[in-house]
């Protein structure tokens, strides 16, 4: 089974086509429970959204919670949170009670546990596991995606809410949600730009024997929806 997939020239076409979206799924539910993404891609589409869909989305009925975050304070140029903050929040009416972030200031295992218990508190239970409306991903160059990278994809099939986990290259470490509630999500976007995912797409989307070695191929596909512009597209048109 391949993922639903849908391309766009630019950024700016995704934000917009997740922006009716979203607006769409916040006048016909009172509560959406939404994980977000950070990095290049989100930050772009959050720019959008906070301006062209700031009085559309229904922004009250959202509860915002995160599938990954770097071990750094809130204001660190690095957070996804401040991020968030800075490119959406602070922009469109949302109440900072609906507003779960993961604490990177504390150590990754104080973190991992106090998300935890978050998404507990706070997100309904599906099969006994925290079920979102929506989870957004993206993928690195690499194939990995949230913070599962492909040196502890073995992360994926924790039983657990979330995992402390590893960057490869500067040993950054991070809180990241485990493929077992990715999974359960009641849909799953990837939003990727850039010429330099093409070939892990085709190869994901292709089932390569080698795309068993990336994350962002255990998503379910049957839930999923991949969001592409036309440079990460360019292998698969």
């Amino acid at each position: 089974m391949k993922p639903e997939i849908k391309i766009f020239q630019n950024t700016e076409e995704i934000a917009n086509y997740l922006g009716t979206y979203l607006t769409e799924l916040s006048q016909r539910k009172n509560e959406v429970f939404i994980a977000l993404s950070g990095g290049n891609t989100p930050k772009t589409i959050f720019k959008t959204l906070s301006h062209q869909y700031q009085n559309k989305i229904d922004w009250s009925n959202l509860r915002f919670f995160w599938g990954d975050e770097r071990c750094v304070p809130p204001t660190h140029r690095e957070s996804n949170f401040g991020m968030t903050r800075e490119h959406l929040f602070d922009f469109v009416p949302v109440s900072g009670d609906y507003i779960f972030r993961i604490k990177g200031e504390l150590s990754a295992e104080q973190a991992s546990t106090d998300y935890r218990n978050c998404i507990l508190e706070n997100v309904p239970l599906d099969k006994n596991i925290p079920q979102f409306d929506l989870i957004l991903l993206g993928m690195g160059d690499d194939g990995h995606t949230a913070s599962i990278f492909p040196h502890q994809i073995n992360l994926w099939d924790s039983a657990n809410i979330c995992e402390t986990a590893t960057h490869p290259d500067t040993g950054q470490q991070r809180v990241t949600l485990t493929g077992n509630v990715i999974n359960n999500a009641k849909q799953i976007i990837f939003l990727i730009t850039g010429s330099n995912k093409s070939e892990k797409i085709k190869e994901i989307l292709n089932e390569a024997p080698v795309s068993k070695n990336y994350p962002a191929a255990l998503a379910d596909k049957a839930k999923s929806l991949w969001l592409l512009d036309d440079k990460a597209a360019n292998l698969i048109k």
